[in-house]
């Protein structure tokens, strides 16, 4: 992943047309939000990120909204984990592109500031994930989610969560939430 600087205006990369496939690929341009006139960076994370990912995460762990996430698991994923800066270097944002096989990753983690949710923070790094993956070659990119409206948004469809064997066994078979899961799948095809 590299580092991709995301300016207050419109969402098109520039040079591509809308509605084509590259407009839809990594974001350029952040609309304003709550930063009017300011710039965000997307990024890898990094090790010396780690407490930063732990506190963005915390209160969406607490609600149920995210599985928590050790540290030492962080840790020892956080090259799967991209960030976005705000102006003042503070992470603002994250979220991870989990990748199970050539053909199916994940989009997890995703986690955004509270009093930012809203200004197109998670949108960016959703595209950037997804654009990672079709880089990759992943044939599907799927998300867990209790809010699957905002996957919807960005092309996303509904999914049984029984069509992505590799996940449920990786993860879902030690989830503590397993027996009552409120979880919805949805998924992209790249």
């Amino acid at each position: 992943m590299s580092a991709l600087p995301l300016l207050s205006g419109g969402a098109q990369p520039r040079g591509a047309a809308p509605g084509s496939a590259d407009s839809k690929a990594v974001p350029a341009r952040l609309t304003p939000g709550r930063w009017p006139g300011a710039s965000l960076e997307l990024r890898p994370a990094a090790l010396a990120d780690v407490p930063a990912l732990e506190a963005l995460m915390a209160p969406y762990v607490a609600t149920g909204d995210l599985l928590p996430r050790s540290n030492y698991d962080l840790c020892r994923h956080v090259k799967e984990y991209m960030v976005a800066e705000g102006p003042d270097g503070a992470i603002v944002g994250c979220g991870s592109l989990k990748i199970y096989s050539r053909d199916l990753a994940e989009v997890a983690g995703l986690a955004v500031r509270a009093d930012l949710q809203g200004g197109g923070v998670g949108r960016a790094l959703t595209l950037a994930l997804v654009a990672e993956a079709r880089a990759n070659g992943i044939a599907e990119v799927l998300a867990l989610t209790r809010k699957p409206a905002f996957f919807h948004k960005l092309g996303f469809v509904l999914a049984e969560k029984q069509h992505f064997p590799l996940k449920v066994w990786a993860d879902c078979a030690r989830c503590p939430r397993q027996n009552c899961c409120d979880e919805i799948a949805v998924v992209l095809t790249l």
